[in-house]
């Protein structure tokens, strides 16, 4: 494997020239850092193989043990289950052979309109924004880039519905953000919704790819919030198709639009309280860019929250009382009123970055956790910084408004003691969804297993 990863390597030796000319120059202003993670990766979406540029080491406990893969699945139930270990992030190593197998094997990548370029003079005071949203345009190419290598055998139909098309619709919304924070401080740019559509590299850009995916002119402030249409009809498995205009709808023009920082003097919420702060502009921390880093402030909007009736709720519904070390087990989690089918990779820059959508039928659209750690006492919490011994999060395009079962294998834990194993339900972003009311139980289940 090690010899044919190497072979792949010098296939691409130009790439791979390119990638360390772009790492030894970011080394010189403070470190090496993913390209993907700072706001100079604008100077590399003209790249098709932007991917190859996110191959950082992994972050403690983010890999599959037992060598698997980034991603697992298995059958159950008519539909496949996938298991993302350590929120999506790669090894260096399987990372670096995907993208030398995808350049080696003719794997087809993204090629997108250049945004930077085209935009007008960018105020100063839009200058941070306008960064962190032209890198963001960088890490959804990546990603996309990553279904192709791993999905893409499964056909034009599918790339078309299930890659091209939803990264269409979060380029609409990252676009629109775009104009938004430009229009604050000066004129409004137009037409950079054209932008939005991108193709296979080696195919000609034909009217059929995306067809209506950036939902055409829906481009004013937040009004694509409920631009769902009918992309979200049919919710289909992973095709991600219903992420419309509505994706991170609300988070244009709403999104820090009049806040100012929201500590002023309008932030009243009718019973006289006064919101310290609303975004990130009087924020002293650095502004969050998608990736799992601390000591960040986050302006991505909340978005959509559905009414209480139609608010997620899980449960884990078997599991065993005792086990031995190392013994594998299954967890049965039993979800309602989830939409399994959104899920970006906190590992690869998708943390935090979307608003929370619902589908058309009120219901959150998401993934759920699942993470098994050794507690050390009974009387005191465990440190939270400490890395489980079992982590997984679980896409699988199914779920609804009515109880539905997925099995979670759990390959053994190593430690003899009290496990805690906790799930708990994700929007597409990873935060615990919203509930209309304070004094819900939000959608979480714990348990405890002696290991013997």
């Amino acid at each position: 494997m090690r010899r044919s990863t190497r072979a792949r390597r010098s296939s691409g030796n130009a790439r791979s020239k390119r990638v360390l000319a772009v790492v030894g120059t970011l080394a010189v202003f403070g470190g090496i850092v993913a390209v993907t993670q700072i706001s100079s990766a604008q100077d590399q979406r003209r790249t098709t193989r932007a991917a190859s540029a996110s191959c950082v080491a992994s972050s403690p406990g983010a890999t599959a043990p037992g060598g698997q893969g980034s991603t697992t699945r298995t059958w159950q139930n008519g539909r496949w289950v996938r298991n993302h270990w350590g929120d999506g992030q790669m090894s260096a190593a399987e990372c670096q052979q995907t993208n030398a197998g995808g350049a080696g094997a003719g794997t087809p990548t993204v090629a997108c309109p250049d945004v930077k370029s085209k935009l007008p003079q960018v105020p100063d005071r839009a200058r941070a924004e306008v960064d962190r949203n032209l890198a963001l345009l960088d890490s959804q190419i990546a990603e996309a880039n990553r279904r192709l290598a791993a999905d893409g055998r499964n056909g034009g139909n599918f790339i078309n519905n299930a890659i091209l098309r939803p990264l269409a619709d979060k380029r609409t919304a990252t676009l629109n953000r775009i104009a938004t924070a430009i229009g604050r401080g000066g004129q409004r740019p137009q037409g950079l919704d054209k932008l939005a559509q991108c193709a296979l590299a080696d195919n000609a850009q034909n009217g059929g790819n995306n067809g209506g995916a950036n939902n055409g002119g829906g481009q004013n402030g937040g009004n694509n919030g409920g631009q769902t249409g009918g992309n979200n009809g049919g919710q289909t498995g992973g095709n991600n198709g219903g992420q419309t205009g509505g994706n991170n709808g609300g988070q244009n023009g709403g999104n820090n639009g009049g806040n100012n920082g929201g500590n002023n003097g309008g932030g009243q919420n009718g019973g006289g309280l006064q919101a310290l702060a609303k975004d990130c502009t009087n924020s002293q921390l650095e502004a969050h860019n998608g990736f799992q880093n601390g000591n960040r402030c986050v302006s991505t909007s909340f978005g959509e929250v559905g009414a209480a009736a139609n608010n997620p709720s899980l449960l884990i519904t078997q599991f065993p009382n005792q086990v031995q070390r190392n013994q594998p087990f299954t967890l049965r989690v039993t979800t309602k009123n989830l939409v399994r089918d959104r899920f970006l990779a906190a590992g690869q820059g998708g943390y935090y970055i979307e608003s929370s959508l619902l589908n058309d039928q009120g219901l959150v659209r998401g993934h759920f956790h699942t993470a098994c750690r050794m507690l050390g006492s009974t009387r005191q919490p465990p440190n939270p910084q400490d890395v489980p011994a079992f982590f997984v999060a679980t896409e699988d395009g199914k779920g609804g408004g009515q109880p539905d079962d997925v099995l979670i294998q759990i390959p053994g834990l190593p430690d003899s003691g009290l496990a805690q194993c906790s799930v708990w339900a994700g929007d597409g972003s990873h935060r615990i969804p919203m509930m209309e009311r304070a004094n819900q139980t939000p959608a979480i289940d714990v348990v405890r297993i002696q290991v013997n």
